[in-house]
């Protein structure tokens, strides 16, 4: 039997994880939601991570949680895995949130390492057993001590994948040592959770990424992907080097969802680029620099 990392996984290879967008007086706009996401698969996603960091999840109430499920699911039916973000710091809230999403039909669970209670490797592998076991739904695991303060150790990593229902891996702290540690003694699914990242996290058996600059140069990402796969190793090269300011302009400038925003507006795909506190749209300043990485990247907006 092949490693998974040979196979299609079911969750899909080109992942975005979507902005929430707002209306003027920032409520939900479930109809750009549904337009974005179809707009996405249109372009080559074949997975859409919904309500995740991007999503602005922690300002979101549940019912608005899962009326973004409702929307993206019911925009793109099965042209695309919909992974909804239901990871919280509390267990209990998390399954709850979990089963509710398992019952609108989503086609995977993205839980995030509890963050601020700063649990133990033993509370984090009973955490993730316990929301892993109250659905039928697969789960990819979001290890990103960044945000969390703490990672998933490897040897937890392992322990988790005997569990049927945990089958991905985004990782967000790219140790490379450590992956390819738990890629050799499981079967995950890798994802990589860098936009800039792609290529070297592929070389090692990842399958994928989940994305934010995906929202806006999809297709560019598609073309990386498949010619990564494909072993044509210098167009993957040459793609990624011309990705890496679109990159940066929507990653490292401002706070990613912030970027994405304001760029997916300047492309007309969005009326605006409302965030909610304590996210602040860009200064003018940072305006000046993300004008300035995209246009190294032949990006011109009006």
């Amino acid at each position: 039997m092949p490693h998974k990392s040979a196979t299609i996984p079911a969750l899909g290879t080109l992942l975005t994880a979507m902005v929430t967008p707002f209306t003027e007086d920032g409520a939900v706009d479930y109809k750009q939601a549904a337009e974005l996401a179809t707009k996405l698969v249109d372009e080559g996603c074949d997975g859409l991570v919904v309500t995740g960091t991007t999503g602005e999840t922690s300002t979101l109430s549940d019912e608005e949680n899962l009326g973004m499920f409702r929307a993206v699911k019911e925009a793109v039916g099965d042209r695309a895995a919909i992974i909804a973000g239901t990871g919280t710091n509390d267990t209990a809230h998390t399954v709850h949130l979990s089963q509710q999403a398992a019952a609108l039909g989503v086609d995977g669970l993205l839980l995030v390492t509890p963050y601020y209670n700063k649990p133990s490797q033993a509370g984090v592998r009973a955490h993730f057993e316990t929301v892993a076991s109250a659905t039928d739904v697969p789960v990819m695991l979001y290890d990103i001590p960044g945000r969390s303060s703490i990672a998933i150790e490897p040897e937890t990593m392992i322990r988790l994948a005997q569990h049927p229902n945990i089958v991905a891996v985004k990782d967000a702290k790219a140790d490379f040592m450590a992956a390819s540690r738990v890629m050799a003694e499981t079967d995950l699914y890798f994802y990589s959770g860098d936009d800039g990242l792609i290529l070297p996290w592929m070389s090692l058996g990842a399958v994928g990424l989940v994305g934010v600059t995906t929202h806006v140069a999809t297709r560019r990402f598609r073309e990386l992907i498949d010619a990564i796969n494909a072993n044509d190793l210098e167009t993957a090269r040459k793609i990624n080097f011309g990705l890496l300011p679109v990159v940066r302009a929507t990653m490292t400038r401002v706070q990613g969802a912030v970027a994405a925003k304001q760029i997916l507006k300047w492309q007309g795909v969005l009326p605006n680029s409302i965030v909610r506190l304590p996210l602040v749209e860009p200064d003018e300043a940072e305006i000046e620099t993300i004008r300035e990485d995209l246009a190294e990247a032949g990006l011109v907006f009006s």
